[in-house]
């Protein structure tokens, strides 16, 4: 045991030994070592990350280079700045498993849109932000520009609008880190969060063009070209955080530049970590075990795997303690 290790680290490294746990730490050291041999690293936010804080430790990795690349879904882009500005007038219902439709409903009637044990409140939160975000799409379009969803918010964010409402300590929120290091960041589905929702009401009202926000086949493209860029040497690993598209999205890039692109040399992903508690199942991509994704040509049959079948808001926080040495 490395007894140099602060206290967390130290922690995990002494009682996590078996199962899940012992698989906990080989995630951790793997994604340790490919960081120290060069290697740059992919992480994917899937589910409501950001309404569960991950952007507390999530920021600090950020700051202190352990992420290079982020996927995200358009809740998780768009849940940490409502934390942010809107943290003060959330609700937490811990007895989330013994509401009634009647309660849910009267839940809704205040304004309260419920992720499993945290309530978001609708007029502090959403419209909010609405406000701010719908100036920099329209001063986008004015100007004859158009970004991607995360730029947008980039901008929001950057341009000190929203100083007046924190909430929390902005060191905690990921996003905000994100923004001050122009981190990269793509968006699958963006279509169908809040703020994608609201895009799209503008359009239909004829106040916003669609083109003004930067596509998903936008940001694949722009995503093949970043990984032709960086995937040299120790190459690019993979953290994925829960399943679905934001996972899906971005490790279809390495099969589609191998095979549609026909760029026979291009390096898989060299490290993969999915922490999932999705069982393994017929034709789920959540469920599906690392070993799958060599058919489909995402990952080497030498790429370092681990699988951590857990509850992500538990193993995530403590897999970045120990890489930030906590």
């Amino acid at each position: 045991m490395d007894t140099t290790r602060n206290s967390i680290s130290a922690f995990i490294e002494k009682y996590y030994l078996h199962f899940n746990a012992a698989a906990l730490v080989d995630a951790a050291k793997g994604y340790e070592q490919h960081l120290a041999e060069g290697g740059k690293m992919m992480i994917t936010l899937a589910g409501a990350m950001s309404t569960a804080e991950m952007g507390k430790i999530l920021a600090e990795m950020i700051r202190q280079d352990k992420v290079q690349i982020i996927s995200c879904t358009g809740a998780n882009l768009e849940e940490d700045v409502m934390n942010l500005v809107a943290h003060n007038s959330y609700k937490r219902v811990p007895h989330y498993r013994d509401l009634s439709p009647e309660e849910e409903w009267k839940l809704l009637e205040k304004g309260y849109n419920r992720v499993t044990d945290t309530c978001i409140p609708e007029e502090e939160a959403f419209r909010r932000m609405q406000k701010y975000i719908f100036r920099q799409w329209k001063d986008a379009e004015e100007s004859g520009q158009r970004y991607f969803p995360h730029e947008y918010m980039y901008k929001m964010l950057l341009s000190g609008d929203l100083e007046q409402f924190y909430e929390i300590d902005p060191k905690d929120s990921w996003m905000l880190a994100a923004a001050e290091k122009n981190l990269p960041i793509v968006v699958p589905g963006w279509e169908d969060s809040t703020m994608g929702n609201i895009f799209a009401s503008y359009c239909l009202k004829k106040e916003l063009k669609p083109a003004t926000v930067k596509s998903g086949i936008e940001y694949m493209t722009w995503l093949a070209d970043w990984y032709i860029k960086n995937s040299e040497g120790k190459g690019v690993g993979f953290f994925q955080i829960g399943g679905g598209i934001a996972g899906d999205f971005p490790i279809c890039v390495v099969p589609m530049l191998y095979q549609d692109l026909e760029m026979e040399t291009i390096p898989f992903w060299s490290y993969f970590c999915q922490i999932s508690d999705s069982t393994t199942s017929y034709g789920s991509y959540s469920g599906a075990i690392p070993n799958e994704k060599i058919t489909w040509g995402k990952l080497d049959i030498h790429t370092p795997k681990y699988v951590i079948e857990s509850d992500a808001t538990i193993v995530a926080p403590l897999i970045f303690a120990w890489l930030l040495d906590m």
